[in-house]
């Protein structure tokens, strides 16, 4: 071993051995009112083709009209996910059909990818600068639902907007553990890895619509 190769690992063993502090960085963040928020929210995310509609506690209906101008005839859902209960009670009779998924992928495959046309989940926060929305999928309301259905259906809390991500992890401390699937989503799937022409849905949905709750807003 030659003595620059020598000096240069011992330096980094040394590096490693006694790491200093970390510097703690200002939080990223904008100061936006909620307002403001949803807007800019809702312009980034027109922006890449995902979809937002401003919604009451009427939700359940406007969801049910939507899928049934896109001639969906069935929503897949999570029943165990924290917004179950309130999707079934305010479902209409003539919407498009709610399809439980209560069963292992492996009993349930054929339906899943051949037989869903949109799937729901709920949605932690969303991101006014980039019009993102952050998951946190679990086997109550699994990733694939909003991953294998064309059409991905989201309801998304208009007090839960911030301004950015890293003022979103700040806030909810994300340094101190994570859930092992975090999922930050921005628009509908695409690529142009195909002769460079950009295509939706080839990876995921080809279709995002995003339900903003507003507390303030009447059904």
């Amino acid at each position: 071993m030659t003595e620059a190769r020598t000096a240069i690992l011992g330096g980094l063993r040394r590096t490693a051995a006694a790491p200093g502090p970390m510097p703690e960085l200002p939080v990223r963040r904008f100061d936006w009112d909620l307002d403001e928020r949803l807007d800019r929210f809702q312009q980034a995310l027109a922006a890449v083709h995902g979809e937002v509609h401003r919604v009451g506690a009427d939700w359940p209906r406007v969801l049910a009209g939507l899928l049934q101008q896109a001639g969906a005839a069935n929503l897949r859902y999570g029943p165990g996910g924290p917004l179950a209960a309130a999707l079934t009670a305010g479902w209409p009779a003539d919407g498009a059909r709610l399809v439980p998924h209560d069963q292992a992928v492996e009993d349930c495959r054929g339906d899943l990818f051949d037989a869903t046309d949109a799937g729901f989940t709920s949605c932690r926060a969303g991101i006014a600068e980039t019009g993102s929305l952050v998951l946190w999928p679990t086997p109550a309301e699994p990733r694939l639902l909003s991953l294998i259905p064309p059409m991905h259906c989201v309801l998304l809390e208009a007090a839960r907007i911030v301004s950015t991500l890293h003022e979103l992890m700040a806030a909810e401390v994300w340094g101190g553990g994570l859930p092992t699937n975090a999922l930050v989503i921005t628009g509908p799937s695409k690529s142009a890895d195909i002769e460079q022409t950009l295509t939706y849905g080839v990876h995921g949905p080809a279709r995002l619509i995003v339900l903003v709750r507003d507390e303030r807003r009447r059904a």
